[in-house]
């Protein structure tokens, strides 16, 4: 599991084509892996991957074709978000994120707000019963509150805040509008939704 709170930034730095998966190598400069080993987890803009090669510079794991078609720029050179599994010993300060990517929303705007940014990400409609003002959501792996929820017919709008810890110290500050990015619904909210669509059903 982890909490959304991002730990560096590395970078993709090659693409290895395995049939219809992929080999990524992961360089991660800013991040302490002393503890980290084969086999253990690593969330990448989100993504939970498992470690399958170590270097003192650099890891490398391997994504499914499902990942793949579920996720965006996990497949291409290029920055990205670095999480480590959380240990029960740490700080819980972001939510519960369990690496479980839902789909790919798309960017609608990025306007500075005093110090701060917001952003706009409009979301399938599908989703929208699983959003909510004050609720949380994961976006490339950073754990943000929902600060404002518009319904537009077949998408959801949601607006979330980036001060300007999380605007230098993530990816988030590369995305432009109409960029793809990689979107985890609170589970809690997931399991909610459910249990009251199975009363519902039971009327």
């Amino acid at each position: 599991m982890f909490t959304g709170i991002v730990q560096a930034i590395g970078e993709i730095t090659a693409v290895a084509r395995q049939g219809r998966d992929s080999r990524l190598t992961v360089a991660f400069r800013d991040l302490d892996c002393a503890d980290v080993r084969i086999g253990d987890s690593i969330a990448m803009n989100g993504a939970c991957m498992t470690v399958v090669a170590l270097t003192p510079l650099s890891f490398q794991v391997d994504m499914s074709q499902e990942s793949l078609q579920r996720t965006t720029r996990l497949d291409q050179i290029g920055p990205v978000n670095l999480e480590k599994a959380m240990a029960a010993s740490d700080r819980f300060g972001g939510h519960l994120v369990s690496g479980h990517i839902d789909g790919v929303a798309h960017v609608k705007t990025v306007a500075p707000i005093g110090e701060s940014w917001e952003m706009v990400v409009a979301l399938p409609a599908r989703w929208s019963p699983y959003v909510s003002e004050k609720g949380s959501i994961a976006l490339d792996g950073v754990s943000l509150t929902i600060n404002s929820v518009h319904d537009h017919g077949s998408t959801t709008d949601i607006s979330v805040n980036l001060i300007p810890h999380t605007w230098r110290q993530t990816t988030l500050n590369h995305r432009q509008p109409g960029d793809a990015i990689n979107v985890e619904i609170d589970s809690i909210a997931k399991q909610i939704a459910r249990v009251v669509e199975r009363l519902q059903l039971k009327k």
